[in-house]
């Protein structure tokens, strides 16, 4: 069975480092794009026959160089959400260098039919251009749930809006561990233009008072410097798009293969981490 060899990463952040490393714990070929190399941090954690390739990553024509040099099969970009926008140079690079298949920068809430969501116009300018693509859905990434609630800084959860709808929640080590094993693994033909609904816990954002131990108080927006986002994310979740199986044009659940956590069994023997498993507690 044929299965994808090569690899590069866009992006060395909080995702992007260890997807690197779990790609390299499957004994690939995998290259990280960046636009400023390794800092001495992130040099000495870095992975053994792992290529690092410092780019301008707007400029498509280099970051073709770079594919084509190292021979990508398979691009995993995780730019922020503030650049998903600029994509499209990357795509464009792809295409040009004979790059297989291409996994836009998702790993968050359902996006799939909001056609107002630039990482759903991403998804379209890949298929214009005539890539193969994987999408990876995770929900929340645990990790980040402490900050989101606010529980370290108030010492109880501070929720807006409702906060009765269900919630993916799935841990970083799932997530990279994942995507790792299925592009690893899985044969193209199961992987091209797929979408892959992943989760580790699933709750309401009012039930994490009772995982938690703490009560839950409403407020009708989050103060401080990140306040607008945290207010903006506790929002959506209202929607339904915490749920990682979440049809946006239905503003309904999917079902069987297409609904929440549907592709962990992909990765057969792997046991997925609680909220209290992913956060130590």
């Amino acid at each position: 069975m044929s299965t994808y060899k090569s690899f590069a990463v866009v992006g060395g952040g909080k995702l992007g480092m260890p997807i690197v490393k779990a790609l390299a714990a499957q004994n690939v070929a995998v290259v990280l794009l960046s636009r400023s190399g390794l800092d001495a941090a992130r040099a000495e954690s870095f992975p053994a026959g792992v290529k690092v390739a410092t780019v301008d990553t707007a400029d498509a024509a280099a970051v073709a160089t770079v594919f084509e040099e190292h021979k990508v099969e398979v691009v995993i970009s995780t730019v922020t959400t503030a650049a998903v926008g600029t994509q499209t140079v990357l795509v464009d690079a792809a295409k040009s260098a004979g790059v297989k298949l291409f996994a836009p920068s998702e790993f968050g809430m359902s996006t799939e039919g909001d056609v107002n969501n630039p990482k759903n116009k991403i998804i379209e300018y890949i298929k214009n251009v005539g890539i193969p693509y994987a999408r990876f859905f995770n929900g929340m990434i645990t990790e980040f749930l402490p900050m989101l609630i606010g529980i370290k800084e108030h010492g109880k959860i501070i929720l807006v809006g409702k906060g009765d709808a269900p919630v993916s929640f799935t841990s970083m080590s799932d997530i990279t561990g994942f995507v790792a094993y299925v592009l690893t693994t899985l044969p193209p033909r199961e992987l091209e233009n797929r979408t892959f609904r992943l989760q580790g816990d699933r709750v309401t954002m009012n039930e994490l008072g009772a995982i938690f131990n703490t009560e839950v108080e409403h407020t009708d927006k989050i103060a401080g410097p990140m306040g607008g986002f945290i207010t903006m994310m506790l929002l959506l979740t209202d929607t339904g798009v915490g749920s990682t199986g979440w049809d946006a044009e239905k503003k309904a659940e999917k079902s069987g293969s297409e609904a929440a956590g549907s592709a962990n069994a992909l990765w057969p023997g792997h046991h997925w981490k609680s909220i209290k498993e992913a956060l130590h507690f």
